[in-house]
């Protein structure tokens, strides 16, 4: 059987990548390269050649002018030295079953991409945004959440709730309309929501670090395929990444971030 392959891009002010590529590897992904996104745009790396692809978070260009609002407008216009677009190339990505995770900067590229939730498979459309934290202040803190067991999403399969670190000043999630954030509802398009340490759903602050509508902390497309979120899984790999991990006689070795890269690994491989 093929190597299963994942791509982390790096480049203009990420700085999660190798944490990220660390949780490709642990979830099983046999070869994963970390590619600064200039050598795709040269043409000397070409997507078509992973299944996963990675965009991690960190200060993505310089979080000015809202966060990802310039690599969008790069993945969206930019041409590649056959004179194919990027986002073309990106689409056929999506349309060979392969996957997509964007975590914190690289979700607010998704979104702003259009990527994310793409309602009726219509890519490339932006929906809904994230923006500015209520609080007014960049947040770095761990919060519960809990997962919609009825979404589509591969990444989110079989588990029901998680306790990730979230660090970011513009995190909550607002749709363009009421009419889009009903039907992300009834979709099931909101795959992951902030909760309370009973594992429900809130808007309450600290609970809810930004004030997302609905509590909304992660979102997939319609195939499940694409899915992104504010909380960071690849900086909960390892039982020492939890901050009380000392108070406890025992922990499981393996953080709860891993889980998500597992089920995108098992979901390729039997899809070949």
């Amino acid at each position: 059987m093929e190597d299963l392959r994942a791509i982390v891009i790096a480049g203009n002010g990420t700085n999660c990548e190798m944490e990220m590529a660390h949780a490709c590897r642990l979830g099983g992904f046999e070869q994963v390269d970390i590619v600064f996104i200039h050598d795709i745009l040269s043409g000397e790396v070409e997507i078509s050649n992973y299944h996963l692809l990675c965009l991690p978070g960190g200060f993505l260009d310089g979080d000015d002018l809202g966060s990802a609002k310039a690599a969008a407008v790069t993945w969206r216009y930019s041409l590649l030295p056959d004179n194919r677009e990027l986002a073309d190339s990106l689409f056929h990505f999506i349309e060979n079953d392969k996957l997509i995770i964007g975590v914190c900067n690289g979700f607010q590229l998704l979104v702003k991409l259009g990527l994310l939730p793409a309602l009726d498979m219509i890519y490339f459309k932006q929906e809904v945004t994230l923006t500015f934290n209520d609080s007014g202040r960049f947040e770095d803190r761990w919060t519960y959440l809990t997962i919609n067991e009825k979404s589509p999403c591969v990444f989110t399969k079989g588990l029901d709730k998680l306790y990730l670190p979230i660090r970011h000043g513009e995190g909550k999630m607002v749709a363009g309309s009421k009419d889009i954030l009903r039907e992300m509802k009834n979709k099931n398009l909101i795959a992951m929501q902030y909760a309370n340490t009973n594992y429900e759903p809130t808007m309450k602050y600290p609970a809810n670090p930004n004030g997302s509508e609905e509590a909304i902390a992660a979102l997939c497309d319609e195939t499940g395929r694409i899915f992104g979120l504010m909380p960071h899984p690849e900086a909960y790999l390892h039982y020492t990444n939890f901050p009380r991990w000392q108070r406890f006689k025992t922990m499981p070795e393996e953080g709860l971030g891993v889980p998500l890269f597992r089920n995108a690994y098992n979901y390729l491989r039997k899809s070949r």
